[in-house]
């Protein structure tokens, strides 16, 4: 599962999808075919500008087309995981269990997340830490000048 949320999409894929979009955008009528290929793309790109217009693309899909609502939840759960909102993505994948508890895709996707969510927690505590122990060290550095004086 992991290279799920670490796959990019090629650019050529992402060209050729965006254009059937904007073609249909252009001529007033967009399939949710269309759309949904489109916001598949960008969720997977390498740019986070990119995968919030995909999240945008299969929010209104999902509100408006109930065919597809687990797909949406699928890479929406994904797209806001790659932009590491990850409450928001786990939001996505607990509303797609309730649908289909026993989604093994799904479920590894669940614990993909909370994996990242720890390493990133615990790079968070290691960076705030290491922040903290510089700052001490300054002030006893400062302090030591300040009484040989």
């Amino acid at each position: 599962m992991d290279d799920v949320l670490d796959e990019v999409v090629s650019s050529e894929d992402l060209q050729k999808f965006e254009k059937v979009y904007h073609e249909q955008l252009h001529q007033g009528t967009i399939t949710h075919k269309a759309q949904f290929e489109y916001a598949w793309c960008l969720v997977r790109s390498k740019y986070a500008t990119d995968i919030r217009k995909g999240i945008l693309l299969l929010k209104d899909l999902f509100n408006s087309h109930a065919e597809g609502k687990r797909d949406y939840l699928f890479y929406l759960a994904i797209g806001n995981a790659r932009i590491k909102e990850y409450n928001k993505a786990l939001h996505y994948v607990k509303a797609f269990l309730e649908i289909e508890p026993a989604n093994q895709q799904v479920l590894a996707l669940e614990r993909q997340i909370n994996k990242r969510m720890e390493k990133e927690g615990m790079i968070g505590i290691a960076v705030a830490s290491g922040a903290v122990l510089a700052i001490g060290g300054l002030v006893g550095l400062g302090i030591a000048l300040a009484s040989k004086k």
